[in-house]
Parts: C-alpha cells; sequence; structure tokens
C-alpha cells in the first residue's frame, strides 16, 4: 500500500516537518512492514510559461520542429526547440528550466540543437513523471488550470508530495485505505485522527432496482450483502482530471484514465472501498448479483472475452453478466467520453467468492485485492456518496434521486474477555485501563455503556472494518500491537527438565554430522516424481509397490510421492554437472512414501474454519495416511582422489557407496553385513544388499547405464539408500559424532624448499604438528623440481586450512599457525621459505 503524506494529513495531524523516514516508523511499530519510498524524483525550476511564438521549421530528416519564443517570467522570454504540436501560441505550458532534474535522472541544460541553442524543455506529463501520455506536451488548458506565468509548476502539479510504502497483511485489509493508515498513524503517535467518512454529506437514493439472487453459495456464504448505488446525470466525462488528483493516484501507483473512472480510484484509495462505475444508458433494467451459468461469457474491461465459471459471482442487468462482482467490470457499460448519466456501485462481496474467481481468471485488481481481505460494510454508502460529490464538483454532473440502499447491519459477534487475558498471553503486566482504553481506541464497543459484564469480564465487539478480530487471542494481539511492542520482554523460555531430542533425532543429526564430515554435502529436494521415475527408482525393496498419486498437483507432470530418495539426488548431480561441478558428492535425510499394496487411501472429511477435528477425525486422518519412513540417501559422481603429485586419479565407485553405509551405519551404532544382489536400479554385478543382522536396511552400487545416460550423466555413479528408521529400531546406542564447525575458515599456501632425498609425506607431518590444533586440513599439492629451486633440492607446496571452533580466525592467527609450521619443519629437515 502507498501512501501519499498529503493525502495521509486530510485525515490524520502530521507534524510541519513530517518525513518518509519518520512516518514509516511510526507504521512499523503498530506492526507493518516497511517496503519503499516513491517521489516524483523531480528538482526545479520548473516554471510555469506561456508561448508567445512558435515557428515550424521542416528538418532534412523529415521532422519538423517548433522554433519557440516562451515567456517564464523573466525580463526576456526564452527560445526553445519542441518536437511537439499540440500546443499554440497563448498556451501555458510546463517549462523546465537549465538546472532542472526530470525522473530518470535526465538533467535540463541549455544546448545547441536543430541550429538553436534551447534554453529548456517544454515537457510532457510522462516527463514529468505523471503518467505514460507522450504524445504531446503538458497544457495547463488540458487541466482546466489557468495559473500565473512564472509560477513553481511543481507545487501546482503535486509534484512535490511523497509517499511510504508499507504491506499490508491479508487480516488488515482495512489498511489499504487512507482511512485506514491514517488511523494506525494515530495509534502510533497520539496524533488526531479525522475520519474521511464523517465529511461526506449524506444522500439516500431509491427506485432503482437491485436483487440478491445467490443459489449456489460457496460453503454457505452468501456472495453479496451490501449493494449501494448512486445516480448522477449530465457529467462531462471529457474533463481533464485534476493536476492534484493525478499527482496523489501516480504516487498510490495507479495511471490516470479518465476522470469518472480516476474519480472510482481515488475513492476506493481514499476510504477503502471499490466502486464501479456503469454507463447508465447502457444498462437493460435494474442489477442482479447472481452466480454465472456454466459457460456463460462476458468481454471484461481489459478486452478480454472470459469464460465463466458457475461459482463466479456477477452483476447482470437484463441482457446478462455486465461484469465480474469484485474484480473487474464488463466492456458493454463501461463509462466512455460520450457518457453523460453515471450509475455508481458501491458493493460488498464475499472474501472467499472474489479471491476464487481472481485466482481462477488470473485478473487480480486493486478492488479484488481489497475484498479479499475484507472490506467494510458500513463505509458503502459514505464512498458512494463521495464519488456522487466529486462527481458533481469536477465533472459538472447532477445528483439523482434515482438508486438503492440494500446495507448489511446485522449485529457484530460480541467477544468475552477477561481483563487479564493480555497479560496471560503476553507477559506483560497491562493495567485495566490500558486493556480498555485501546480496545476503544480500535474502534471496539466495549461492555454495555462501557460497564464490566461479570466481574473480571468484558463483552466487546469489534468494528465494523475489523472482521479479523473474532476471538480474545485476535483482541489480545491488537492490545500488544497497540500498546506497543517494545514493551514486551525478550526473555528465553526455560525448557522442562527430562525433555530433549528424541533418540530417531539424535540419529538423524549424527548420520548427517558424519555423513557433512566424510566430505559430502547435504541437499534438501522436493518429494514429487514423475510416475516413470517412481517405476524406475522403487526404493530398497527391489520388488517395488505401489506409489501415492496426487489428486491436485502442483506439477502435473510429477504427480507421483517418491519411494526413493535416489531420483531427487540424480537431478541435484545433473544440475551440478551442467555448471561445471563435475566431482559431486550429496546425501539427503528424508521422507519416502510407501503405501502398502491393496491398502486404499481412503479420504476424511475435516471441519471448515476455526473448529478443531475431533479425536475421531484425527484417528481416520492418520489412518489414510501412508507409511512415511526416513530414508538417507547418498549419490557420488567423479572423483573421488583428485589428480596430484604421485597420485593418480581414482574416480567414485561402489567401494566409495559402501563406505558411505559403514558411515552411516557407525554413526547409528550398527553392525552392517553386505551381500550380492540384483536390483532394477543399479547395474547387475555391482549391487549390494546392506543388513543388520537378516533384515535388509538399504542397497548401495552403481546406478544402471541406462538410468546415468537419461540423466546425461558419467556412466559410473554411486549410489546408497537405507531406511534410517530401520537402523534406529536395531542400534542398541548412539555413538557422540562431533559437530560441524560453523566459523569460517582461513586458507593459506606454503612452499617449502627441502632436499629432494627427504619424502614429501615427513615434512606434511612435520608441518600437521608445528601448525597447531587450529590446522584443520593440510594437503601437498606440488612437487616441483626445475629452474628456480637449487640442484638436489624441490619445493613442495601444501595447501593449508584453519579454522576455530568458537570464533572467527584473525589473519594473524592463521599466520603465526602456519610460520610455527615452517619453524617445525626447517628444525626437522632444514625446509626454508621458497622466494
Amino acid at each position: 500500500m502507498r501512501v501519499p503524506l498529503r493525502w495521509l494529513g486530510e485525515s490524520v495531524d502530521l507534524p510541519d516537518d513530517v518525513s518518509l523516514e519518520h512516518v514509516h516508523a511510526a507504521l512499523v511499530s503498530v506492526g507493518f512492514e516497511e517496503e519503499a519510498v516513491h517521489t516524483f524524483d523531480l528538482t526545479g525550476p520548473v516554471v510555469v510559461g506561456r508561448v508567445l511564438e512558435r515557428v515550424p521549421e521542416p528538418q532534412k530528416n523529415g521532422k519538423t520542429i517548433n522554433w519557440c519564443q516562451v515567456d517564464v517570467g523573466e525580463a526576456e522570454p526564452r527560445g526553445i526547440v519542441c518536437g511537439a504540436h499540440n500546443f499554440d501560441v497563448g498556451d501555458l505550458v510546463v517549462v523546465t528550466l537549465p538546472g532542472a532534474v526530470l525522473p530518470g535522472p535526465f538533467p535540463i541544460a541549455a544546448r545547441k540543437t536543430y541550429g538553436h541553442v534551447s534554453d529548456g524543455m517544454i515537457a510532457s506529463a510522462r516527463e514529468l513523471g505523471l503518467g505514460d501520455e507522450h504524445d504531446g506536451i503538458l497544457r495547463f488548458a488540458d487541466l482546466g488550470m489557468d495559473p500565473e506565468v512564472g509560477a513553481d509548476a511543481i507545487a501546482l502539479l503535486g509534484l512535490d508530495d511523497a509517499a511510504v510504502e508499507i504491506n499490508v497483511t491479508p487480516d488488515r485489509g482495512y489498511a489499504m485505505s487512507m482511512r485506514g493508515v491514517a488511523r494506525e498513524y494515530a495509534h502510533a503517535t497520539g496524533a488526531t485522527f479525522s475520519d474521511p467518512v464523517d465529511r461526506v454529506l449524506p444522500r439516500t437514493g431509491d427506485g432503482f432496482a437491485v436483487t440478491i439472487d445467490d443459489a449456489s453459495p460457496i460453503r454457505g456464504r452468501v456472495g453479496s450483502s451490501t449493494f449501494v448505488t448512486r445516480v448522477v446525470r449530465g457529467i462531462d466525462a471529457s474533463r481533464p482530471t485534476p493536476a492534484w488528483m493525478v499527482a496523489r493516484l501516480s504516487l498510490a501507483g495507479v495511471r490516470s484514465i479518465s476522470l469518472p473512472v480516476d474519480i472510482t480510484n481515488y475513492v476506493m484509495f481514499e476510504l477503502g472501498q471499490p466502486l464501479h462505475g456503469y454507463d447508465l444508458g447502457t444498462l437493460q433494467g435494474g442489477l442482479t448479483v447472481r452466480r454465472a451459468t456454466a459457460g456463460e461469457r462476458l468481454t471484461t474491461l481489459d478486452a478480454v472475452e472470459r469464460t465463466l465459471d458457475a461459482e463466479d459471482l456477477v452483476i447482470a442487468d437484463g441482457d446478462g453478466a455486465v461484469g465480474l462482482a469484485g474484480v473487474m467490470g464488463g466492456a458493454r457499460t463501461e463509462i466512455t467520453a460520450a457518457t453523460t448519466d453515471v450509475l455508481i456501485e458501491a458493493a460488498g462481496f464475499d472474501q472467499v467468492s472474489i479471491a476464487r474467481t481472481a485466482r481462477r481468471h488470473k485478473l487480480p485488481s486493486e478492488a479484488s485485492r481489497r475484498f479479499e481481505r475484507g472490506v467494510d460494510p458500513l463505509v458503502a454508502q459514505a464512498a458512494a456518496n463521495r464519488a456522487v460529490e466529486l462527481l458533481v464538483d469536477l465533472a459538472g454532473g447532477t445528483p439523482d434521486a434515482l438508486g438503492s440502499t440494500l446495507v448489511d447491519e446485522s449485529a457484530r459477534p460480541t467477544v468475552t474477555m477477561r481483563l487479564d487475558r493480555a497479560a496471560g498471553l503476553i507477559g506483560v503486566e497491562y493495567t485495566d485501563a490500558e486493556v480498555l482504553d485501546t480496545l476503544r481506541a480500535i474502534g471496539a464497543t466495549v461492555g454495555v455503556d462501557g460497564d464490566r459484564v461479570d466481574g473480571d469480564r468484558v463483552a466487546v465487539t469489534p468494528p465494523s472494518w475489523r472482521p479479523d478480530l473474532v476471538d480474545d487471542v485476535s483482541l489480545v494481539e491488537e492490545i500488544a500491537r497497540i500498546v506497543g511492542y517494545d514493551r514486551i520482554p525478550s526473555v528465553l523460555p526455560v525448557a522442562p527438565p527430562g525433555r530433549g531430542l528424541t533418540r530417531h533425532q539424535q540419529a538423524r543429526r549424527r548420520v548427517s554430522a558424519a555423513l557433512a564430515a566424510a566430505g559430502l554435502t547435504e541437499v534438501v529436494t522436493a518429494p514429487f516424481v514423475s510416475a516413470a521415475t517412481a517405476a524406475a527408482f522403487p526404493g530398497i525393496d527391489p520388488a517395488g509397490g505401489p506409489s501415492v498419486v496426487l489428486a491436485n498437483a502442483l506439477d502435473s507432470a510429477q504427480d507421483h510421492l517418491r519411494r526413493s530418495g535416489l531420483p531427487a539426488l540424480v537431478d541435484v548431480a545433473r544440475r551440478n554437472l551442467s555448471r561445471g561441478l563435475v566431482d559431486v558428492a550429496v546425501y539427503e535425510t528424508s521422507r519416502v512414501f510407501l503405501p502398502e499394496p491393496g491398502v486404499e487411501l481412503g479420504t476424511v472429511e475435516v471441519p471448515v474454519g476455526a473448529q478443531r477435528p475431533t479425536a475421531e477425525t484425527l484417528a481416520a486422518l492418520d489412518a489414510a495416511l501412508p507409511p512415511q519412513p526416513f530414508h538417507v540417501s547418498a549419490l557420488l559422481v567423479g572423483n573421488a582422489v583428485l589428480k596430484q603429485p604421485g597420485t593418480t586419479v581414482e574416480p567414485f565407485g561402489i567401494a566409495d557407496a559402501l563406505d558411505v553405509a559403514r558411515t552411516v551405519a557407525w554413526a547409528v551404532g550398527v553392525e552392517l553385513t553386505v551381500a550380492q544382489t540384483s536390483h532394477p536400479s543399479l547395474h547387475p554385478g555391482r549391487a549390494a544388499s546392506l543388513l543388520v543382522g537378516d533384515v535388509v536396511v538399504g542397497v548401495a552400487g552403481e546406478l544402471l547405464p541406462e538410468r546415468t545416460a537419461d540423466a546425461d550423466l558419467p556412466r559410473v555413479v554411486a549410489v546408497v539408500e537405507m531406511d534410517l528408521d530401520a537402523l534406529v529400531a536395531a542400534a542398541p546406542e548412539l555413538v557422540d559424532v562431533s559437530a560441524i564447525v560453523s566459523y569460517p575458515a582461513a586458507t593459506q599456501d606454503l612452499s617449502l624448499v627441502v632436499d629432494v632425498a627427504v619424502p614429501a609425506g615427513d615434512v606434511l607431518t612435520e608441518v600437521r604438528a608445528g601448525a597447531g590444533d587450529l590446522l584443520e586440513y593440510a594437503r601437498l599439492v606440488d612437487d616441483y623440481r626445475g629452474a628456480g629451486v637449487d640442484e638436489g633440492q624441490k619445493s613442495l607446496t601444501f595447501a593449508l586450512r584453519f579454522r576455530a571452533t568458537d570464533r572467527t580466525l584473525t589473519a594473524a592467527e592463521a599466520s603465526e599457525a602456519r610460520d610455527s609450521a615452517v619453524r617445525r619443519a626447517g628444525e626437522r629437515f632444514g625446509a626454508t621459505l621458497r622466494d
């Protein structure tokens, strides 16, 4: 929600020196999120100028420019070159003088062009940031304005305003209006709030037929209960929208379209009530709110013909649908420049119905965003009357008595709350006065004539604009928010004794730590696979079994739940190899889904809304779920040992997969045996069953070549998959595994010159001993003998990695440890640093 400051200031007292930062801070303090600030990015001098002379000058390129003399209130007129042709002598225009900066940024300076020195620029609406119109320059006559020559055009056009943008959560739709934001600013600062609804003159309307005919309510909710219409006759729809309204709408993120449409948008942003305007002359009879018939078609204002669903709520006249209720109007009754009589509609629609229609047709709009969050049912009359006022004042219309008033004035449900409820939930000692004052401040009615009910309890009736306040917990949230989150202490809860990680959770963490320490990288993947993939990777059991098929899959191509963790790891490897990471060793601990053959997964009806399911319903839900054991899966592709001096490349293979399996078994604390087997996912002769006692707990081996070819992977891909639940069940105890250190490492290279007879491994041993406890890793990376090294000597280069378990190392600490390693090697072998 974008909030222009001057517009906000009409409903709440702002400081004279108000800043964007101040308003943002105030709104953040009452629970909104700061998003951005918006300005017109325009600096002067930008003034009003009168065209004194316009001389067309054809150019060689076929273009005609105008050499103009423009009076800007100075002693002499300025000569300006202009390529537009929609103005003439005597017109008042916007002139940007040298030194001005337009949005872009686009600095203005006197420059020579087309044989003249253009001493400024005559600006269009788009160049000023007021809209997309760029066919011609902006004339004040088109805005209905007659300002003085030389006056500040930035102030006249409202371009010196700015807006803050906040994120409005779905439960606080009332804040998607100047009215709602002004009220929240008043809560935050104590400033005086003036409800703009109170400034609207009351009007009534009667005689226009409106029918609510909702034969197919969604989940028992009727689509509409509020519908107000007003009529204004004799408007001039071609009149320009005032500059101040264009500027405010632009800052609010809406472009100017036409005066009647701009007025409906303006009122929506001001009061939070979406409006729709109909060309009264195109309507056939009254209006009916009903569900669409299946296959019914409607051309909306964006000129798209849409096929409607039976759940869509529509507004219809005698000839059919004229709009998608709460989403977008129809083209047949659109207001045009020829429209003279207008019907204004201010209605309230069901949140669920509007949200489903907007998503079904992929048609989000400012109106639907507000209806989805809930609109104050009692603001409809004020909004319709406000639109009438503006159409009369700005479009020259005349209000008519024709209209309708159907308003949902049913009493809001009352919530009974204990006065100490807030203190019990929040942990802050609120006084009774703070609780009662806060509830009244948000517009709630407290008690009967303000009295308490039943001693320490009060009856609270939330205001009409807060449909989210439905129980005492939501009221407590408001108390915490308005009184101030800074009152809530930062206290860590004390864990009750005797609780902690379960045995299974400990096992998963230890397995993960052990695999990470062994050099594998943990990944987290989605559980969805295609039908072909589910068949190709049946899991640990080579016989496989049925897979769970999703009824409403996010991706129709992946509508099965996995039986094995390997397909996702294959995708991970393929993605990494495509990006040049050719040596991959990854693992994942995740659930797999193994429905039992012949067992049908039933459906269970759950209660709608906030009603808690019964114990029987929860039991039925559990019974409908398939077994979902935890598996640990790993995949290794590429080289296990990289090329080094004196060492050949060693690719990953089945032996490495078995090492991973033994690491998992060691972390859990079980003895693992290996037996040759066959498996539909694995290479014949390179597949092994993993057993604890007589129980098969996993498989390991190399993937079938056709599987690797399908995934564009190398021919040899080693994999292992183990049932972690079965391992834990068989484990007598869990083995301690060191935690992974989270502090960053410091890396350094070390080149030592030693006698050629000294083994590199002995030097590496001394380097490790000399570097001390901070050394985490050391490896020989180069053995050089040649130019720059004396005869009979060699240069050994080691890669060192230092890390502390309790802090981030400094460069000085790492260097000191390295120097200690150099001294140790020097004392033992006479090693020296290579220059």
